[in-house]
């Protein structure tokens, strides 16, 4: 069989993605996160927590949550259907340095939980510090 020939087979089998779709749901998914984050938000203002503490807890919850539907398998469902929307929000970071080390528990508190935490969060992190200094410096040079 040729290259070609590969291909076109590939081609006629292939399902395309429903990308309107795909973008709708994560639109929606995405959406009630950060509404449930507002809800909780709000809740913490309503009992007289002070703005910035609020904040705080707030992140704290939503990664709570994160983690804990993650614990318990149910955050690859809502990842399933919601795609980059459930990657997005700060729920998304919190799955993503959870699983990993749910998964590899097994192996042990240092070759295990600790060495594979951040599998998929280490590039993220470097790469989102390295960029947030590089802006830094430009932004500090550039209002000189």
């Amino acid at each position: 069989m040729t290259n070609e020939k590969y291909a076109q087979i590939v081609k006629i089998r292939s399902k395309n993605s429903p990308i309107v779709k795909n973008c709708v749901k994560a639109f929606c998914i995405g959406g009630l996160i950060c509404t449930v984050g507002q809800g909780i938000l709000e809740l913490y203002r309503a009992i007289g927590i002070d703005e910035e503490t609020a904040k705080t807890l707030c992140s704290v919850t939503l990664i709570a949550i994160g983690v804990f539907l993650t614990a318990i398998h149910r955050y690859e469902h809502l990842a399933k259907h919601g795609g980059a929307g459930t990657l997005v929000p700060i729920t998304g970071f919190a799955n993503a340095m959870s699983a990993p080390a749910i998964e590899f528990k097994a192996e042990g508190l240092i070759t295990g939980l600790a060495a594979k935490m951040f599998i998929i969060a280490g590039p993220v992190l470097v790469y989102g510090t390295s960029a947030a200094i590089l802006y830094g410096v430009i932004y500090y040079f550039s209002t000189l």
